[in-house]
């Protein structure tokens, strides 16, 4: 920036850099979080929802993309708002409540919501088997009912408690209960899981005249949330126990005897026996270390598969029977080379994944950290290569959790990949996406913890990016396809754990990845079995066939990876990514040793790390036509008495109260385009434009501060005349 205007930004800049550690942090002023209709937040005029019926249907449609049934050949993006409500978060909304949140949805750019835990909320404090809380019943249907009216579809689970609807148990959001394991191994468990389809989705809702399971707003069945075999074991570990369940013993025993037959058989695949073990008597042992490789361990990821496969068999014929016409999905996380066979034939694929995962809120809780972009995103990388092309893909499950404070980087990393993968639907995962106002009087809303993005403004901004990268289709979808080829059981190796591997993971951060078929790939360049070669022996086939651009800035030795689109650039070491589309440029930074030219917008200087967004709003939203602009600015957010461990800041001793704080922060930005005069106001949380805190003529450049006189904010609009 040249000095005169640099020195025209100091004096309109709100505020100097911070004189101390008293003085970090800023508290944040609203308390009511509902937008304003018409603010720069409500997105309901440039991302509106299309009313549900039957030609708005979501439906598998060209190339297995989600689209509506009037027009299989259009695919469309749905963002997603996760309901996880508890009676610690609140619980499900009376009616009043239920038609201001959907409505407050649709403006935030929400078209579906996935519904998680509604088995739990029904049998909260309830002592007998089905014996559903009829208050909360009556919520939840009417809630249905408000998410239709205002375009948003549903996305189900057929079971999210490990208790099921069995009465008398006062732990449904936690990890006690078998019901996901005997599911795959026990009738009567499987009895109560179908009537458990049939109370919640066979029940006519009074609000909508149909029930759930026959209604086009119903878009997906997650048949049981995170119920792979081999997850279920791990999360019941613990220390002095086997590491498998001895129910899974027998079933395990008459799978190798129609396999092997006899123990000599079983000897020659797998070496010596243990003492006293026979086939012939069902003596053979489960696994004693499920991270010493084995053959042992082989056959069990094998058993493992076909008893999912089946089960999912058996479980989507309830829904089927019952008349479901919808997407089934199931085994929705543990990216490894069982559980990708285990989903190779669902209608759809799901999968959860975090960055720097936090188990609990007690003291003492530990996370790592660390920046997401230092990895290349490793968290998104391993569920692209979940993914089955030709199938639509839903991300029922992100985040990068609260208090890393490197958070800010989800919401440009997940939606920009989201997008150039072509995935259908992204759900960053929380007890719910938006709150109505700050201060509610429940235990998770006194204080922003993990997994409440809606008390987080640092993880809301990423929200509302996410609205213009991945729904509006600010980012494009690449059009380079690697497939990683699979061919069956002969895939899995003696290691339990085995996922794809990093070196060709990074893939994904070039053009669009997933499995497929060996028979069904052709002459098309594939990552082959068995995974040798690098990515970088990959490119080299891809640019020497011209599908990648010799032009292409990946660079695999020094971590730069450019999309085969060139809009989205990710440095590691740099810790760096940036995102340049004509409707939105972005930039999430770690550090900033020098400016950084993205277009139309120019990144000179910041005091710390954070994101920076700049996207247009007036139609057709490009950057070189605007006039009207959203800026957004996160850094950080904590709350008032927030205290660690530790001086990093990795373990946590208190979350503190509200009022949210903000960490101060600025960021030196100047524009190509100039104005006959241009300005800059404050947008408040709630989507309030306050006074403007900067303005000029002619050349657009300006420091912009988060601690505006209205209050810190992420949001700003800029105007240009």
């Amino acid at each position: 920036m040249h000095q005169r205007i640099l020195g025209a930004a100091l004096v309109l800049a709100v505020m100097c850099l911070p004189a101390g550690a008293s003085d970090q942090w800023a508290p944040v002023k609203e308390i009511s979080l509902e937008l304003r209709p018409g603010s720069p937040l409500d997105f309901s005029s440039i991302l509106p929802n299309a009313p549900i019926d039957d030609d708005h249907r979501l439906v598998a449609g060209k190339e297995g993309r989600l689209a509506y049934a009037k027009a299989p050949d259009t695919p469309v993006r749905m963002l997603c708002a996760s309901l996880a409500w508890s009676p610690a978060s609140g619980g499900f909304p009376d009616h009043e409540g239920a038609d201001r949140y959907a409505r407050q949805l649709a403006m935030h750019g929400y078209n579906i919501a996935r519904l998680h835990f509604v088995d739990a909320s029904l049998m909260f404090g309830r002592n007998r088997d089905f014996d559903f809380d009829p208050e909360t019943l009556d919520r939840i249907q009417y809630l249905l009912a408000a998410l239709k009216r205002n375009g948003i579809h549903w996305i189900i689970d057929g079971l999210s408690s490990p208790r099921g609807a069995y009465g008398g148990f006062d732990d449904r959001w936690d990890t006690g209960g078998d019901v996901k394991l005997m599911l795959h191994l026990d009738d009567r468990t499987f009895e109560h899981w179908r009537r458990l389809q049939q109370a919640i989705l066979g029940r006519v809702n009074p609000y909508t005249g149909e029930a759930p399971i026959h209604d086009e707003a119903l878009a997906l069945v997650i048949l049981a949330n995170e119920n792979g075999l081999e997850f279920e074991a791990v999360v019941h570990d613990r220390p002095g126990r086997a590491p498998y369940d001895e129910r899974l013993a027998q079933p395990f025993n008459l799978w190798l005897k129609r396999r092997y037959g006899t123990t000599a058989n079983l000897t020659k695949a797998w070496g010596a026996l243990d003492a006293g073990e026979e086939l012939e008597t069902g003596e053979i042992r489960l696994p004693l270390d499920r991270y010493n490789d084995s053959p042992r361990l082989r056959d069990l990821q094998a058993f493992f598969v076909e008893t999912e496969r089946a089960s999912t068999a058996r479980m989507s014929k309830v829904l089927r029977d019952l008349g479901y016409k919808g997407l089934i999905s199931n085994y929705n996380n543990w990216p490894t080379i069982q559980t990708a066979l285990s989903r190779r034939d669902l209608p759809a694929v799901t999968m959860n994944t975090y960055y720097d995962w936090v188990g609990g809120y007690a003291p003492g809780s530990e996370l790592l950290q660390t920046s997401s972009i230092a990895d290349g995103v490793n968290y998104i990388r391993m569920i692209a290569a979940s993914r089955w092309l030709g199938k639509p893909f839903v991300v029922s499950e992100y985040d990068h959790l609260f208090w890393n404070r490197y958070r800010y980087e989800a919401g440009l990393a997940m939606p920009a990949y989201a997008a150039l993968q072509g995935w259908d639907a992204l759900c960053r995962h929380g007890h719910g996406p938006i709150a109505l106002a700050y201060g509610e009087p429940f235990p998770h809303k006194r204080a922003m913890l993990p997994y409440a993005i809606a008390l987080d403004p640092v993880a809301r901004a990423g929200e509302t990016l996410a609205a213009l990268l991945y729904r509006r289709g600010d980012v494009a979808t690449s059009d380079v396809t690697i497939p990683f080829s699979v061919r069956g059981e002969e895939d899995l190796t003696d290691d339990m754990q085995a996922r794809e591997p990093e070196s060709l993971t990074d893939l994904a951060l070039v053009g669009r990845i997933g499995l497929g078929r060996a028979e069904r790939l052709g002459d098309a360049i594939a990552v082959a079995q068995p995974r040798r070669d690098g990515s970088d022996n990959v490119l080299a086939l891809l640019r020497a066939s011209g599908t990648v651009m010799p032009d292409n800035g990946t660079t695999v030795d020094a971590g730069i990876y450019q999309s085969s689109t060139g809009e989205i650039l990710l440095d590691r070491f740099a810790g760096q990514l940036r995102v340049a589309t004509p409707a939105t440029e972005a930039m999430a930074f770690a550090s900033l040793r020098e400016p950084v030219d993205l277009g139309v917008l120019r990144v000179e200087r910041a005091d710390g790390n954070g994101l920076v967004a700049l996207s247009g709003l007036d139609p057709p939203a490009t950057l070189s036509d605007s006039r009207r602009f959203l800026l957004i600015f996160a850094t950080d957010a904590q709350n008032t008495d927030m205290t660690f461990r530790d001086s990093e800041e990795k373990v946590i001793e208190s979350f503190g109260r509200l009022p949210v704080v903000i960490r101060r922060g600025y960021v030196d930005l100047s524009l190509s385009r100039t104005a006959a005069r241009w300005r800059i106001s404050p947008v408040g949380l709630d989507g309030t434009v306050h006074p403007s805190v900067a303005d000029g003529v002619g050349a657009v450049a300006f420091r912009l501060s988060n601690d505006a006189p209205s209050g810190p904010t992420t949001y700003f609009l800029l105007e240009l005349e």
